[in-house]
């Protein structure tokens, strides 16, 4: 278990880089699983201990990890204590996400993992509709999305976000444990999105056979569940939701 400002953050098995212990990240894996087959070149915006670029190299060899990650010190931790050198075809570049996204070349990505998070809290600068474009550039026509991010009571964060991606991409599905999508406790989403159809009913099974039986939100739901919250932009006063104190205890 990797835990930054008493957070957890990761969870890895070094023997078994397919066992996901979070559920948030057993959905993320669901949408992976159902992707072309084959091996993918893939950025992740967020390092943490690469729980996914770990699962994608196990689970579709050959595939290629671009990981963005401002923390040093925590990428020289990753290394030193849990064989990072492990993962073949992956790289780390020590910089903002914003700034490294910038540096990508045009649709040089299959799958896009946005999964940055300053304690419990997702950076607003990362979740506006400017640094959406931006993503949506480094994709390829037939890419993924994936964006981790967490709420709690109202859901208005994640209303907003969800409004502010699908302003970027035409296909769009958000999937959650129920309690959370019902805002009744705080909590991870995942959104997906493509510019091209996500296999919406097999998301849809693989999420409700889970532990946690999680909903795929997707469609006139989703409307419904965004509520004309207005997607967020460069510069406005958004203040990311943060967990009950009690909640990592």
């Amino acid at each position: 278990m990797l835990s930054k400002d008493d957070v957890p953050q990761s969870y890895i098995d070094l023997q078994d880089p397919t066992y996901l212990d979070f559920e948030y990240v057993r959905l993320m894996a669901d949408v992976v699983d159902v992707m072309r087959d084959g091996p993918l070149a893939c950025v992740h915006v967020g390092g943490g201990a690469c729980t996914i670029p770990r699962y994608i190299a196990a689970t579709r060899p050959g595939s290629r990890h671009l990981v963005i990650e401002p923390d040093g010190l925590l990428v020289n931790l990753v290394r030193e204590q849990l064989d990072l050198k492990s993962v073949p075809k992956l790289k780390v570049r020590v910089v903002g996400g914003r700034e490294g996204t910038t540096g990508l070349w045009d649709e040089s990505a299959d799958l896009f993992v946005l999964d940055a998070f300053s304690g419990a809290t997702m950076p607003v600068e990362l979740a506006t509709a400017e640094y959406m474009a931006d993503i949506a550039r480094v994709l390829r026509s037939s890419g993924t999305l994936l964006i981790n991010l967490a709420d709690g009571k109202g859901l208005m964060f994640a209303r907003r976000l969800a409004a502010t991606v699908r302003g970027t991409f035409r296909h769009v599905a958000l999937l959650a444990e129920p309690g959370v999508m019902r805002g009744r406790r705080f909590g991870n989403l995942i959104i997906a999105a493509s510019p091209t159809e996500l296999p919406l009913e097999i998301l849809t099974r693989r999420a409700a056979g889970g532990l946690t039986q999680a909903r795929c939100v997707y469609g006139e739901a989703l409307t419904n569940f965004v509520a004309g919250a207005p997607p967020i932009k460069d510069g406005d006063p958004v203040l990311a939701p943060v967990p009950p104190p009690a909640l990592f205890d």
